[in-house]
């Protein structure tokens, strides 16, 4: 049966009424009266709630105001903080009882110890000693009665000196004053220690499942060192009463941080990262259960009776399950961030003007690179900001206004330090507040504000500047004590602050406070440093209510988080995104910092803090930022891949770096898609490499074919055959279609009966040539067949010199005389035989005769004369060595001529390299010229070196039918990383090394009147690779080239 009553383990309500007894009893519940009402079946039952008369109730100052006006009476109370005044006694705490004599206070000198502090001098540096400060009576009396404490306990002694500082008083919380030496001109001179300080993630790190902590704080841990007997004469300090010299470490000195680390780390060297971690003068013993806790809190005390090191009882604390460390909670549920140390930002005021949108959003936007989506999430509240548009502050305002707040708080905002590199610190100060943000490498570590007290609001204006110095300084010691501090201030004369020589007693205060770090102070314009700026403006909320929290006047430390290891994902940035990350990472280079501030340098300050030079944009030694502005500037759609000429122009109109031409040059050319499309606007790679001299005619020929010609005596194509030597040529009309078996009878009857067998061939690539067939039938014939390089037809430059003739030739012959082509071929041949050629100095009928050839015009001069006997055999081989060496002169001629218009281009086995597209060449060329199509593909490796100019490249599988050895002039080296590129090859790429367009349909058909001859021409929709391109082509053409598919688009 189901229960109408559970019993629960409940102990704060006897009964809990659910959902089930409220529906059966058609209760109504009005929360705004406070009532509760049954309905009965006598009518309705109403419990009336009684609000409470006591307690506190929040008003604002304007509603006090109007109260008393009515005759109110108002009484004040101070709210005051008191502390707990039960002292913790020793011999209460386990294990610490035990070692009472460590906790005991401390008094006389420390032990010798085996590393001493030591205070090493610049070279050269002379004793510095300053007259004492004037002192009031009251501080004269203070004075004496500290210094005969000194002496007493043997930390000071009368000094000899040659150097000398003077002192001051620091008033202390509790009234009191403490002595403080003033030791900046000591720390000026001082050798820095560069001794590095641990990592708190790592520290923190190690607390991964302990259950228990103990913290251990020093008594006076800087008199617990003893200084070098050489050294003790450096800290003398002059006064009223005498001048004395330490002989124990003391505060003040720029090394005391790092020399305490040192110490520290000595002593517990054993059992750092296994249940203790050390932060300068702080000891943490953590254990993961009661036992293990004991037994380390034993070691860690007898480590410090053994090494004589006192504690300070009241400043430590003992067997906690939570505790507070380094700004941090540890407990036994890891590490974590107290939520109160983000209040600066997290408790921002809602805006109630465009001018205060404009502060929080000057704030959020300069670190808008660590929010994701910052342009559509500020959005919102830009539109407030608007000229002429009324402020009507809407929920969408308000959803936007949170979610930045959360995001500026949140882990990708706020860093955690890392104590091996330089902190960078920015404050401001303003009649509201203080403010100051904590950076390290141009990313946030905290926020930090606070508003001004009372008679603060009263101070001038170079005590508050200074003031937000000293307020980052304390709630960040932790952080910025014992390590490089430089501090940018939009207070100009504060950079003078040490060497300034007028101090009134507050300055004086906080400059003997600044000597114990080492910083520098910066100058940096307001408008630049806008972050600690709008902290320190934020508004007041006077109408917010607020719990007994809002009395506390000062945030001690701020929040630190880890940075995400996710990746940001941001939007492609706008120019004012651009602009305003190239801001923040000028804020870490010291160098470009250090330029800016330089007088009579060309680097000056814009109005929102970006540093210019001749009034260009300085980006920073940042790769990542230089990076996308190259991208920016050359693969956006505003800018569409520009030669690095034009885009170098176009940047350093804007954009200023020292190496940028460099860069730009070499983005342009590891840049894939120029790689891929562009032209080459330069002389031909490749110098000239000419083939060997033949040593005796017709010993080397080459050969190539005439093809397009009309059809003469049913030939249709001439086979040119050229002697290398003697220029002696043999013209042979042929069909396209004679397969290899019939040119080889040809080449018997023609060539080899009249010149012999050739020692070696040079041809092109075509089919009958590369045949199994061809180079057998030469290799039964003792020859070798040389070919081209593929797509490189300047190899054979000496048929295609020929062949240009002999259809200058035939065009003159059918011109002149009319007829078949076929019938005036060996005229063409007797023609060209019988006329001088300049790089033998002969014709090469005599070339390859030894004598002129008779002709109607040469006869006489030839004349009858014998041309038999041994002065024949000697002036033919005369001759042979005239021909050689006259070729020799034209090779040398031609590669001078040749080289003057090429450059040596050369690559390694393994370098990877383009493919020129040898576009629409070769005979199945498309009719439509793809102009749109990438002039290169791959990249691919190079295997293997080819002879001077040629490479073997490793193909694909899909590019198996191509040969692959490619002149140079076909290549274009890849400078990209192989794994950023991917290879491209065109999907329908042809052996020819052509991709063909496909005809998709007819748009249009026009008729072109010609003298008296009408051509039809047809538009065309032609498909290239993907692209549509439309060309006008002549109907007869398309019909003879696509006959089916023209049928089918008539029929259409």
């Amino acid at each position: 049966m189901p229960a109408d009553l559970v019993i629960s383990p409940v102990e704060l309500y006897d009964v809990i009424l659910g959902m089930d007894w409220l529906s059966s009893y058609r209760v109504h519940l009005d929360c705004f009266r406070g009532r509760v009402v049954f309905e009965r079946d006598a009518g309705k039952l109403v419990y009336q709630g009684v609000r409470p008369t006591s307690g506190s109730i929040v008003i604002s100052a304007i509603q006090a105001e109007q109260l008393l006006e009515r005759g109110c009476e108002a009484y004040l109370a101070t709210i005051t903080m008191t502390e707990s005044s039960g002292e913790v006694v020793l011999q209460d705490i386990q294990v610490v009882q035990d070692f009472e004599d460590v906790f005991r206070s401390l008094k006389g000198l420390p032990p010798s110890r085996s590393d001493p502090f030591t205070i090493e001098l610049e070279p050269g540096t002379a004793p510095i000693s300053k007259t004492p400060y004037r002192m009031a009576p009251a501080e004269m009396a203070e004075l004496k009665k500290q210094l005969e404490d000194l002496l007493s306990k043997g930390f000071i002694r009368p000094s000899v000196s040659p150097w000398g500082a003077p002192v001051l008083f620091v008033k202390k919380k509790d009234g009191s004053f403490r002595l403080c030496i003033d030791y900046r001109g000591l720390n000026r001179v001082t050798v820095k220690n560069r001794y590095l300080l641990p990592r708190i993630d790592e520290l923190l790190d190690q607390l991964r499942g302990a259950t228990w902590f103990s913290k251990i704080d020093l008594a006076s841990g800087y008199h617990q060192i003893p200084i070098d007997e050489a050294d003790v004469r450096k800290t003398a300090f002059r006064t009223r009463y005498g001048h004395f010299e330490f002989v124990v470490m003391p505060f003040g000195l720029t090394n005391a941080p790092a020399a305490f680390m040192r110490l520290m780390n000595d002593v517990f060297r054993e059992f750092l990262d296994v249940f203790v971690i050390i932060f300068i003068d702080d000891i943490l013993v953590y254990s993961r259960s009661p036992e293990e806790h004991a037994t380390h809190l034993r070691l860690v005390l007898e480590k410090l009776r053994e090494q004589k090191l006192f504690a300070k009882l009241s400043k430590c604390s003992f067997w906690q399950r939570e505790m507070g460390f380094l700004g941090h909670i540890v407990s036994a549920e890891g590490v974590s961030v107290d939520p109160a140390k983000i209040e600066a930002i997290r408790d921002w005021p809602r805006p109630s003007s465009a001018t205060e949108i404009r502060s929080f959003l000057g704030l959020a936007g300069y670190y808008r690179r660590f929010v994701k989506g910052f342009a559509s999430m500020s959005q919102p509240m830009t539109r407030l900001t608007g000229k002429d548009v009324p402020f009507v502050w809407s929920q969408e305002c308000e959803e936007s206004f949170g979610k930045l707040k959360e995001m500026l708080t949140s882990t990708p905002v706020l860093a955690l330090p890392d104590p091996g590199k330089p902190y960078v610190v920015y404050t401001d100060a303003s009649g509201v507040g203080l403010g100051c943000v904590l950076m390290q490498e141009g990313r946030v570590i905290a926020y930090a504000s606070r508003q001004l007290q009372g008679s603060e609001r009263n101070r001038p204006t170079h005590d508050l500047e200074l003031g937000a110095v000293v307020f980052a300084l304390k709630i960040w010691r932790s952080y910025l004590y014992g390590g490089r501090v430089q501090i940018f201030t939009d207070h100009k004369s504060l950079q003078h602050i040490f060497t300034q020589p007028l101090l009134n007693a507050r300055q004086t205060r906080w400059v003997e406070f600044l000597a114990d770090y080492d910083l520098d102070i910066v100058y940096h314009p307001g408008k630049a440093n806008l972050v600690a700026d709008a902290l320190s403006r934020r508004r007041v909320d006077s109408d917010r209510e607020r719990g007994v929290e809002a009395l506390v006047s000062e945030i001690s430390t701020l929040r630190l988080c880890a940075i995400s290891e996710e990746p940001l994902g941001l939007e492609a940035a706008d120019q004012a995104d651009l602009l305003s990350r190239i801001r923040v990472a000028q804020l870490s280079d010291q160098g470009l910092i250090d330029a800016s501030q330089t007088v009579g340098s060309e680097y000056q300050v814009s109005s929102n803090g970006t540093i210019l030079v001749r009034g260009r944009v300085c980006v920073p030694k940042d790769e990542e930022l230089r990076q996308e502005v190259l991208r920016e500037a050359h693969s956006s759609k505003f800018s569409i891949h520009p030669g690095a000429t034009k885009m170098y122009r176009d940047l350093k109109r804007y954009y200023h770096w020292v190496g940028m031409k460099r860069d730009v040059a070499d983005w342009v050319a590891r840049c894939n898609t120029c790689s891929l499309v562009k032209a080459e606007h330069q002389v031909p790679s490749g110098l000239l490499q000419s083939l060997p001299i033949p040593e005796w005619k017709w010993d080397m020929i080459t050969m190539d074919f005439v093809v397009g010609l009309p059809i003469s005596r049913t030939f249709d194509a001439i086979w040119v055959i050229v002697d290398r030597l003697t220029k002696s040529a043999h013209f042979l009309a042929i069909k396209k279609t004679d397969g290899a078996a019939v040119l080889a009878r040809k080449f018997v009857r023609e060539i080899v009966r009249l010149h012999g067998v050739p020692a070696s061939i040079v041809s092109d690539r075509d089919p009958r040539f590369a045949s199994e067939f061809w180079r057998a039938f030469q290799t039964e014939m003792g020859t070798k067949v040389h070919m081209s390089t593929a797509y490189h037809p300047q190899t054979d430059g000496q048929s295609e010199r020929t062949i240009q003739t002999l259809e200058d030739l035939l065009r003159m012959c059918v011109l002149d005389w009319g007829g078949h082509w076929a019938d005036h071929l060996c005229l063409a041949e007797f023609a060209y035989n019988n006329s001088f050629q300049s790089s033998i100095g002969m014709a090469p009928y005599e070339a390859l005769y030894g004598r002129p050839c008779r002709t109607p015009l040469c006869w006489t001069q030839v004349g009858e004369r014998s041309m038999f006997g041994a002065s024949f055999v000697q002036e033919t081989t005369e001759k042979i060595r005239v021909l050689r060496l006259n070729m020799k002169e034209a090779q040398d001629r031609q590669r001078s001529y040749a080289d003057r218009r090429r450059r040596e281009l050369e690559f390694q086995v393994g370098d990877r390299v383009y493919l020129k597209m040898a576009m629409l060449r070769g005979p199945n060329r498309s009719i439509a010229e793809n102009k749109l199509s990438p002039r290169f593909m791959g990249p691919f490796p190079v295997v293997e070196r080819v002879g001077p100019v040629a490479y073997r490249l490793e193909l694909p599988p899909i590019m198996s039918a191509f040969h692959k050895v490619f002149h140079v002039s076909m290549l274009r080296r890849c400078l990209r990383p192989s794994e950023e590129v991917v290879v491209e090859i065109p999907e329908d790429l042809q052996p020819d090394m052509t991709v063909p367009a496909v005809p998709v349909r007819i748009l249009e058909r026009r008729v072109k009147v010609l003298r008296n001859k009408r051509v039809p021409l047809l538009r065309v929709l032609w498909d290239c690779s993907g692209t549509e391109e439309q060309t006008w082509e002549p109907e007869a053409k398309m019909k003879l080239k696509f006959g089916k598919w023209f049928d089918k688009q008539a029929v259409e």
